[in-house]
């Protein structure tokens, strides 16, 4: 028995694919040849740009926007009001002073990957793509790429500590080596890149 809804209020165009068991609340819009996959949670008022492409289990919470040609990987959060933006240098006309219309100017998309959140009120200026298990902090304005299991924030965004993939803050054990304090989960920092330790067990 599916789990699954669509709110009578929701705006979910025909062309777009929703996965099974996955909730589209109220007021909430997908535009054509949206793809969704399984179990997702799309939020009051959120928006889903056409064409976007969006693994399973990822959460778009109350009003978050989220302009194609996003791409959201499996268990991505996407926090309250956050927006994934898609024009690099936004007009409303052309030089001539003309209405700009779809034609006149090439989208470009931010890619989040498996597993990152973006806080409440973020902002990534596309084209940037957010790390594997990378945490934005509320308010942050990403404007370069983030790299897996970094923890930002700031305007513009700024690695301020590491993340696992519990979302807490880990701890340096100094060396390049840094531990989840909720999991126990070893990690090993190299050249500014942060990989789990698959050589240790906890």
């Amino acid at each position: 028995m599916s789990s699954g809804f669509v709110a009578d209020s929701a705006d979910v165009d025909e062309r777009a694919v929703i996965g099974a068991d996955t909730s589209v609340w109220h007021l909430a819009q997908i535009r054509e040849n949206a793809v969704l996959g399984q179990g997702c949670i799309v939020g009051r008022g959120a928006y889903v740009g056409a064409g976007v492409r969006i693994g399973k289990h990822v959460k778009i919470q109350n009003y978050a926007l989220v302009y194609e040609p996003a791409v959201l990987e499996d268990g991505v959060f996407v926090g309250p009001a956050a927006v994934l933006t898609n024009d690099q240098y936004p007009r409303s006309v052309d030089p001539s002073g003309q209405l700009k219309r779809g034609d006149d100017w090439e989208a470009v998309g931010v890619t989040l990957r498996e597993g990152a959140s973006l806080g409440a009120r973020s902002v990534c200026v596309a084209p940037v793509t957010v790390g594997r298990w990378a945490l934005v902090a509320a308010g942050a304005v990403v404007v370069k790429d983030v790299p897996d299991f970094a923890l930002m924030a700031g305007v513009p965004a700024r690695r301020i500590g590491w993340v696992g993939r519990a979302g807490v803050r880990l701890e340096d054990k100094g060396d390049g080596r840094w531990v989840c304090p909720r999991t126990g989960t070893r990690y090993v920092e190299s050249a500014g890149i942060l990989r789990e330790d698959e050589s240790e067990t906890t």
